[in-house]
């Protein structure tokens, strides 16, 4: 709590000098329930980055995790918390989002097996049972890790978990899960006892992408308190970045049912991933991915990415 004052002193040292004018308001609806994958954001709030950029930032957990996008494209919210792989279904809908920025600028998603069982390599997974939670992209991740060890989907059995992947592996329902989460899952595992492996996409012939990534409506991308946002962010993640300890401390302050082992150590396994350029957009990333997408056949056509993502000053 010291450490944590001190720190809270420095912050309005800094800030002190900030003029004083009505904070804008600005409104980001989260993808999921508040959790250490949000950290930056966190941070910018409860540690007074939005303030020092004069903006009062509500941050909205989702009913549905779904529908984000769709109400920043309506207009009843300002940004959305998302992800690469949606934004570019979401383009082929139609729907009118655009990418100005990105939170996590790795993939955390993966396929996991227990490290006692019999998978040691992605071709052990012929024959095996597969479980899933959400189909479309995961199948076509899957599919290509397949592909990369000279397997195909006819070779797995998938089996629907309903979002209970760890049960499910733990429980010897599944050989393996796709889609569980690196920095949550894999530890989730061990602390229930269990050790488990991490096969990561992007090291098995999918293109790399950015799992969480923050979108507002298309039609508003000029908006100058998204320049704010975007700058209050990065300010936070390079002070998470230097302070983690500090950081957590103050989101557990503001989040106290949040503090537990798993929570702590996601925190600190997520933080390498957190995009420190966060307005900065790596165009050839976007267009490989967007190819991948329609190889697979979840989208039909590859566009510009200048029509779905901007960089803004």
């Amino acid at each position: 709590m010291k450490k944590l004052l001190v720190s809270l002193s420095v912050a309005a040292a800094l800030f002190a000098s900030a003029p004083v004018q009505a904070a804008e308001k600005l409104t980001v609806l989260l993808d999921w329930f508040t959790n250490p994958d949000h950290a930056p954001v966190i941070t910018a709030q409860t540690l007074g980055f939005f303030e020092a950029e004069g903006l009062e930032v509500e941050l909205i957990e989702p009913a549905d995790p779904a529908m984000p996008p769709k109400l920043v494209a309506a207009g009843q919210g300002d940004i959305a918390i998302s992800y690469q792989p949606t934004l570019h279904a979401h383009v082929e809908e139609g729907l009118p989002v655009s990418w100005v920025g990105t939170l996590v600028e790795t993939p955390l998603n993966s396929l996991i097996v227990l490290k006692d069982g019999p998978i040691k390599e992605l071709k052990d997974l012929k024959g095996k049972t597969i479980g899933f939670s959400v189909s479309g992209f995961e199948d076509a991740m899957l599919g290509q890790m397949l592909k990369s060890v000279g397997l195909s989907m006819d070779d797995v059995e998938l089996v629907n978990v309903n979002f209970a992947l760890s049960p499910a592996l733990m429980s010897g329902q599944v050989d393996a899960v796709i889609g569980a989460y690196r920095n949550f899952e894999l530890t989730q595992l061990e602390i229930e006892g269990k050790e488990g492996t991490a096969f990561f996409p992007e090291e098995n012939g999918v293109p790399i992408f950015d799992e969480l990534i923050y979108v507002v409506n298309k039609d508003q991308t000029d908006d100058p308190r998204f320049v704010k946002f975007l700058a209050a962010v990065e300010a936070a993640t390079i002070y998470l970045t230097n302070h983690p300890e500090e950081a957590w401390n103050a989101f557990i302050e503001a989040y106290p049912h949040l503090n537990d082992e798993l929570n702590k150590r996601a925190w600190a396994d997520t933080l390498p991933r957190f995009a420190k350029r966060p307005g900065s957009l790596d165009e050839g990333r976007y267009q490989r991915f967007a190819e991948f997408m329609a190889e697979a056949g979840l989208i039909s056509k590859v566009v510009p990415v200048d029509t779905y993502a901007v960089e803004i000053r």
